[in-house]
């Protein structure tokens, strides 16, 4: 008997967490069981140099119960984080390097004088996007507080989890949506989730632009969202001159979709074209939930793709 491969999701952000239970392929994940739980006031605050989980207890308790009752066994975990809990930047490095350890090195260098905190005391992470035929390299960056990570790892323990995958939202996002956005070259992907905008632009099907920004209010306030995202585009297409994009997808909460494509339509000169996740994935027979709930999920779901 062949049993499908199962794995677990978990998307945490200020306000609660959200884990799925999903089983499939990565191109086209089932889910079978999910659980969405509000954290107790003052729980949790993102900070990108503090611990971010205030009260412990409520935290592991909050984390434990839901977990149980998804009803398996498995206790790897692919754990989302909202960017705002980090860093995430795109650089530029003048050489090659012969390892791993040798490239973070030379990226930590680089990025010394970039922040206003010391690079040095951040776990870091990064894949090679591209190498030119200069010697150049390009790489995206994930930084995060060691403080940060280990308090996240430790208590995610705690709650009988063993958490092994770890990104930000923005990327879990994009990775749920990835089998579609991959078939255009030249394509951005703009979502409006969880309070927060972020733009990501791929040219000949090479990352070159991310940018995440949390909005107040989310993003309500269409003439803030539209300077936003007016004005990252504005700089996408002054370090890429010449780069143009052929499509542009958004993702956001069905309610807020006109406000959002009238804004990115208008800010790129193209229709954007809406993605759905109740299209990308299924649902176990008889599993219940609307469009609002899969929303909510997604970055969960994107995030348990990466363990099937």
């Amino acid at each position: 008997m062949f049993f499908a491969r199962r794995a677990i999701g978990l998307d945490l952000c200020q306000e609660g967490a959200r884990l799925v239970l999903v089983s499939g392929k990565q191109s086209q994940p089932q889910l079978d069981e999910f659980r969405i739980a509000a954290f107790p006031a003052e729980t949790v605050k993102i900070s990108i140099r503090e611990p971010n989980i205030i009260n412990q207890g409520a935290f592991v308790a909050t984390i434990r119960e839901n977990y149980l009752q998804l009803l398996t066994g498995i206790k790897k975990v692919a754990v989302s984080l909202p960017d705002a809990a980090g860093r995430i930047v795109l650089v530029d490095l003048e050489t090659r390097f012969k390892n791993k350890k040798e490239g973070a090195d030379i990226i930590r260098w680089k990025l010394k004088k970039s922040f206003p905190f010391n690079v040095n005391d951040m776990h870091l992470d990064y894949q090679v996007i591209q190498e030119k035929e200069t010697g150049e390299v390009e790489v995206l960056v994930f930084l995060i507080a060691r403080q940060v990570i280990a308090q996240y790892e430790e208590l995610l323990g705690e709650a009988g989890l063993e958490p092994n995958r770890i990104d930000f939202t923005t990327f879990n996002l994009y990775r749920l949506f990835a089998p579609r956005l991959e078939l255009v070259e030249n394509v951005a992907f703009v979502a409006s989730y969880g309070g927060t905008f972020s733009i990501l632009v791929f040219s000949g099907g090479t990352l070159t632009f991310y940018r995440s920004k949390e909005l107040p209010g989310g993003g309500g306030d269409s003439a803030r969202l539209f300077r936003e995202i007016n004005s990252s585009f504005l700089v996408f297409q002054d370090k890429h001159p010449g780069h143009e994009i052929e499509e542009v997808y958004c993702l956001c909460a069905r309610e807020d979709a006109d406000a959002l494509t009238a804004v990115v339509g208008e800010a790129t000169g193209r229709d954007p074209l809406l993605l759905d996740a109740d299209r990308s994935i299924t649902r176990r027979s008889g599993l219940a939930g609307d469009h609002a709930v899969t929303h909510l999920l997604n970055a969960a779901i994107g995030a348990a793709t990466r363990n099937l």
